[in-house]
């Protein structure tokens, strides 16, 4: 899931810049709580496909999605009252949110933990026998 995370940072980061200065709107982006905003966006979309794509369903991609704002939503509060500096929101709410995604799993520890083959949309053995797997 980090990784997935990761990718969709660096894939869909530089798009933000994009669409902001498409609107003439670049020192947006500047700002910490947008910045933070958009790049836990950026995470969510990407971990979400990926878990799409492993087979989860929608409700744990929901959650797995919330667990992801949660952090930096609640930590934005201190940042806007100037109790907490820019460094302090990305570093505590990165941190915080392995937290809250472990929580987010723990919920689900069948979907998160054991064989995961079925999963797989791609997978030969879902598509080539489903009624095996229904057995």
């Amino acid at each position: 899931m980090v990784v997935a995370m990761l990718v969709g940072m660096l894939a869909l980061g530089p798009l933000w810049r994009l669409g902001f200065a498409a609107f003439d709107a670049s020192s947006t982006m500047d700002r910490p709580d947008v910045m933070a905003m958009s790049m836990a966006t950026s995470m969510a979309v990407a971990m979400s496909l990926w878990m799409w794509l492993r087979g989860h369903g929608a409700a744990s991609i929901t959650e797995m999605a919330l667990a992801m704002y949660l952090p930096f939503a609640v930590l934005l509060v201190p940042l806007w009252l100037g109790l907490l500096s820019v460094g302090g929101l990305m570093t505590l709410g990165h941190v915080a949110m392995l937290g809250t995604m472990l929580l987010a799993m723990l919920r689900r520890r069948d979907e998160y933990t054991g064989h995961h083959r079925h999963h797989h949309r791609w997978s030969r053995r879902a598509v080539s026998e489903p009624a095996a797997e229904a057995a």
